[in-house]
């Protein structure tokens, strides 16, 4: 795990050492053990190494193939390395290192792009062919690891976050509307390849892209599962389903124990993160470090779940740490989450994440948490909802249950210049929904879920929020056959029990009865929930400040009336309508734009 950047030049000029210095230095929290900067003719690649696998110098980056063919930088980890190892030394390969880094240049070389087919992990990679100057950027199936990119004529840079390609200058800072639409439209997620930032794309995931020295460039999109009923399946009932699902989620956790270093858990107390724990200890892990968070009450509102965390901490004797956040504390640690973000996010967790990494940091280097499951397995509230309807009507019902505000709520609100012409993010979904390979309204709505929504939200939440602390997440319930398995899955299985239903009888084999059933939590953080005062001062300095009125990007009226009443106006998913237009503008502050 680890922070990657680069450039390349299409114009016959040289790489701009300094700036892609600039990248790096400003990815030293994903990979504070080790920096490494290679340039040959139009590329530079520059590496910050965060030491998981291989904790030799063998195991730096950037790194060069011992036949000096290929050059590559790495971020994240390959969970069948070794396999992978094996199976390349079988066809002649021979390997210096113990790396997963080296696995990649080696794989590459004997199948070309179609190296990543192979690939069980989370990862984003840049590598240079020495023969030809051809640059291959690629990125895992569910876009757990990120890799940003901006290009003008001339040149492109890539880089793991935002702000690196920022800090090496002469980005695009103008505002992208249609990205607007969506961060208000979709709960602060902005689909791939959009960024509110006009001058900087995300590759998107389970994308290969290969860039020749011209600046031409061809993709290749290498996995979407099915969402509809597979014939293997098809003679399995719920008891098999459950066992099945089970099977596949201990395989996904013990290959996230990969690592030359100790792995712990993130540990909410809710099912997800419960049931890694429990798999863990099945595997034989013993004094497992485990880890929560939570806050002081506001407003009647708890802010912590120790109750459910303590519980399993206790029943699988694990060496269990609890970190307890006052109110006065969430307006000072909100400076240094907006700081990790490389795009703005509005879920309140994303300060519970920072302060509970910046402790989990201290004790291991490496962490399994349990994003994900609630899309991949259906546990949201809303999906019931979205099952029930015509096939002609899900993009709408989608947008009725899921969107924080129709398009003309939304239009109102922007200032003229940044209106996107038509409702942009209700075309992306039904133009989502259209596609082929969803059998069911669910199955449609659980697709964008998963590879969308997802993604660009609580994925991109956890590795920024962990790797601003040099802590690396793996997320167990998003292995790619993991996934492949519930897409298959019966949509009623997946509803049952109120949800997640498939997963709940799995976790009755394993787990204690008051978790499984418990009602579903969220992470709060009543501070924010509530407005509490030094957070509404925050909030109010934000869109007063001089650059806000520069930028003129809300209607003055709307601002006015969301500050008289802070915590009155909720988007339709519940959200604080203040909030959302605060922490865009706190965000593009912070970044200096």
């Amino acid at each position: 795990m680890c922070g990657l950047s680069g450039e390349i030049r299409f114009d016959g000029g040289r790489p701009d050492i300094a700036a892609v210095r600039r990248m790096s230095d400003r990815l030293a929290a994903r990979g504070p053990d080790g920096h490494g900067i290679w340039a040959r003719d139009a590329v530079a690649l520059a590496h910050q190494r965060l030491k998981i696998i291989d904790l030799s110098g063998l195991g730096a980056q950037p790194m060069t193939d011992a036949e000096q063919e290929v050059t590559g930088v790495f971020n994240g980890c390959l969970y069948n390395y070794r396999d992978l190892r094996e199976e390349l030394r079988g066809l002649g390969h021979r390997f210096r290192s113990t790396s997963d880094t080296e696995v990649i240049l080696k794989a590459y070389r004997q199948w070309g792009t179609a190296c990543v087919d192979r690939f069980h992990g989370m990862f984003a990679f840049a590598l240079v062919e020495h023969r030809t100057g051809r640059l291959v950027l690629g990125r895992d199936r569910l876009g757990i690891k990120p890799l940003y990119l901006a290009r003008t004529p001339g040149r492109l840079r890539f880089a793991s976050s935002l702000p690196a390609l920022l800090a090496a200058g002469d980005v695009d800072t103008s505002l992208d509307p249609a990205a607007v639409h969506q961060y208000l439209s979709w709960h602060a997620t902005v689909a791939a390849p959009r960024t509110v930032l006009a001058g900087v794309r995300k590759l998107p995931p389970a994308t290969v892209r290969v860039v020749e020295p011209d600046g031409s460039h061809r993709d290749r999109h290498y996995w979407q599962p099915s969402y509809t009923r597979r014939p293997e399946y098809a003679d399995m009932g719920p008891s098999e389903w459950r066992d099945a699902v089970l099977d596949a989620l201990r395989t996904a956790v013990r290959r996230r124990m990969v690592a030359d270093v100790p792995v712990g858990v993130l540990l909410s107390g809710g099912l997800d993160s419960s049931l890694i724990v429990a798999l863990l200890a099945d595997e034989g892990q013993r004094d497992l470090a485990t880890f929560s968070v939570g806050f002081a009450s506001e407003g009647g509102e708890e802010g912590d779940e120790f109750r459910y965390s303590d519980l399993i901490a206790g029943e699988f004797a694990t060496d269990h740490h609890r970190l307890t956040v006052p109110s006065a504390r969430v307006s000072t640690a909100l400076e240094g989450a907006v700081a990790a973000m490389s795009e703005p996010m509005t879920s309140h967790d994303a300060v519970a994440f920072h302060l509970l990494s910046q402790e989990v940091a201290k004790h291991v280097k490496v962490v399994q948490s349990g994003q994900g499951a609630d899309e991949v397995f259906a546990g949201y509230h809303w999906y019931p909802r979205l099952a029930s309807v015509a096939r002609e009507r899900e993009p709408d019902r989608y947008a009725e249950t899921y969107f924080d505000r129709p398009h003309a709520d939304l239009t109102r609100m922007l200032q003229p210049d940044m209106r996107a012409p038509e409702d942009v993010s209700g075309r992306f979904v039904r133009e989502h929904m259209a596609v082929p390979g969803a059998e069911t309204a669910l199955d449609a709505a659980l697709r964008l879920d998963t590879h969308v929504m997802l993604v660009d939200d609580p994925v991109k939440r956890v590795d920024n929020m962990t790797m601003d602390w040099g802590l690396e997440a793996r997320v167990p319930f998003l292995d790619h056959e993991l996934v492949e398995l519930a897409a298959a899955c019966p949509p009623d299985l997946k509803l049952a029990d109120g949800g997640k239903g498939v997963l709940k009888e799995a976790g009755r084999k394993l787990l204690p009865q008051d978790v499984v059933d418990r009602p579903k939590g969220y992470f709060p953080v009543p501070a924010i929930t509530h407005m509490a005062g030094p957070v509404l001062e925050r909030v109010r300095e934000a869109l007063r400040a001089p650059e806000a009125r520069r930028r003129g990007l809300f209607d003055e009226s709307c601002v006015a009336g969301l500050l008289k009443a802070p915590g009155a106006h909720r988007t339709n998913r519940g959200a604080n309508a203040l909030w959302q237009v605060a922490l865009l503008e706190i965000w593009l502050q912070t970044h200096g734009i």
